[in-house]
């Protein structure tokens, strides 16, 4: 499983997916998003919906590491934010890491930071994927 494996069957499917895989394993996954004017508040501040698009995102390719094959079936089953401090930056990164894993779903704890500093998140996020069934693929 790699990032570019990622990248190019969500381009295939989603052409206009506004969000990268730049790291993904079987732990853990990170996600990157440029966020365009639409996305930034007065201030120049990351909008709550565009980190939480970044959280998800992220949380999607921690479940293909998780599961080790890209399924791009598997959707949110609840994700919940905290917003920590403002977003603020060229860059929104997304780390997902693996809470759990069962046969039918995916539990991971997300960080959101801007322009690398991971070490300041601005949000953390909790959710689950569910997979889908055999049937439905």
């Amino acid at each position: 499983m790699t990032p570019d494996a990622i990248n190019a069957a969500v381009s295939a499917e989603w052409p206009h997916a506004r969000t990268s895989c730049i790291e993904v394993s079987d732990r853990h996954a990170t996600a990157m998003l440029r966020p365009g004017d639409g996305a930034l508040r007065p201030g120049g501040y990351v909008s709550g919906p565009t980190q939480f698009a970044a959280a998800d995102a992220a949380l999607w390719y921690l479940v293909f590491g998780a599961i080790d094959r890209i399924e791009l079936l598997a959707l949110t089953s609840e994700l919940s934010i905290r917003f920590l401090r403002p977003a603020v930056g060229g860059e929104l990164y997304a780390t997902a890491s693996l809470d759990g894993r069962s046969r039918r779903s995916v539990v991971g704890t997300v960080k959101v930071w801007t322009d690398d500093n991971i070490d300041a998140p601005c949000a953390t996020a909790q959710g689950t994927y569910i997979l889908p069934s055999p049937s439905a693929r």
